[in-house]
């Protein structure tokens, strides 16, 4: 996972920030804070990311592709242009059956 911020004041075009490699997930921060973290990933297909638990809000927004975000057991179908919350504290993962690519934001303020 590359933590590297990205220089400010640039314009960016997030979709070509990170490419497709074979088997694997690719991550770019964007922005990296202690209040939170915003990364651009690429998925490739068949890949995800195993079922965790995060103690902050996380915010997934797909960019390209389709994605099945699971929340607590339940699967949700997110496409090109849609987004969806995970609420802190609840078991989620993420699946693709074919390669997508996403911005997923974590909220750590709030939660003092």
């Amino acid at each position: 996972m590359n933590h590297k911020e990205l220089e400010k004041s640039k314009i960016y075009v997030i979709s070509k920030m990170v490419e497709y490699i074979s088997n694997s997930v690719i991550s770019r921060t964007i922005l990296g804070k202690l209040t939170g973290t915003i990364n651009v990933l690429a998925f490739d297909e068949k890949e995800g990311l195993p079922e965790k638990i995060s103690p902050f809000d996380t915010v997934i927004q797909i960019i390209e592709g389709k994605a099945e975000i699971i929340i607590d057991g339940a699967s949700y179908f997110v496409e090109e242009g849609e987004c969806i919350i995970i609420p802190a504290h609840q078991p989620n993962s993420i699946k693709g059956n074919k390669r997508f690519k996403m911005i997923l934001t974590i909220i750590k303020s709030g939660y003092e």
